[in-house]
Formats: structure tokens, sequence, C-alpha cells
């Protein structure tokens, strides 16, 4: 058993990110290579990273602006939950807004069908998956240098 194994089984990570694992040698192989950020930044919260702290929100926001693109034209609440994320993390919006964003854009993603809906979902979270490995690690590595070398 690996390192990276020990660590998501006593994180109780789901089996399915514990399988995949398997086939990764180390921690940074694995985040180079991953393909869900929702997995990073889960390990991101449950390695100490305080899901209060402005990279990880940054971060999320990042990924939930990677799949902004599957939202038609027009409906934008899941785009201003992303916008208000950023400026909670940087100061500048308060816990109000960000909960009436966050709320805006579930009721855009539960109000519909469509594949969109899942961006809309993620975005109300801030932390939708991204599309490229590479791009991720890149985001990853700029937000948190100390845990992905």
């Amino acid at each position: 058993m690996t390192d990276l194994d020990k660590l998501l089984l006593e994180l109780e990570a789901c089996e399915e990110a514990r399988d995949w694992a398997k086939t990764q040698p180390d921690l940074s192989t694995a985040w180079a290579n991953c393909q869900r950020p929702d997995w990073m930044l889960w390990l991101l919260a449950r390695t100490g990273v305080a899901k209060d702290d402005s990279r990880y929100r940054l971060m999320a926001c990042d990924f939930a602006e990677s799949v902004l693109h599957l939202v038609p034209a027009g409906e934008d609440r899941a785009r201003q939950a992303v916008e208000v994320a950023r400026r909670y993390a940087r100061g500048e919006a308060t816990q109000e807004e960000l909960a009436a964003a966050a709320s805006a854009a579930s009721a855009a993603a539960w109000a519909s069908t469509t594949a969109w809906a899942t961006a809309a979902g993620a975005a109300s979270a801030a932390a939708a998956a991204a599309s490229a490995a590479a791009a991720q690690a890149d985001v990853i590595r700029s937000y948190f240098p100390e845990v992905l070398k």
C-alpha cells in the first residue's frame, strides 16, 4: 500500500477515488493527472486547508468558471455566484451576498433538467469540475505551492 493509498483510506475517501489513486505512484503525480478537481478540493479541505482560506475559495472559483460555458446564454445566476464568491474571497462581499448568490445559482440548477444544471449547481458551491488535468494542477500549484510541488 502506497502512502497515497494510506492517506486516502485514513481520510475516508470514496472508493472510486481510492481505486483511481492506486493507479498513481505518488501524490504529486495524482494531482497532475487527476480529472476530478472536486476530489482535489475535498483532499485540500481534509488535509488542513480550511474552506475559509481565500486561496481555496479562489481556486474553486477558477474551477467553476471553467464550466460556465455549459450555462445557456441569458442565464447569469451561476456566473454571478462565482463572481460573488471571488469578491467574498477578496473581502469585497458580505456573507449575506454570498449566501444569496449561492441560493440563486442553486435555484437555477434545480429549475433545469438540462446538462448545464450541473454547472449551475457547482457554481453555487464555487467548485465545479475543470476540463484539463494540466490546467487543474497549475491552478492548484498557484494557490497552494506548499501542497503540490
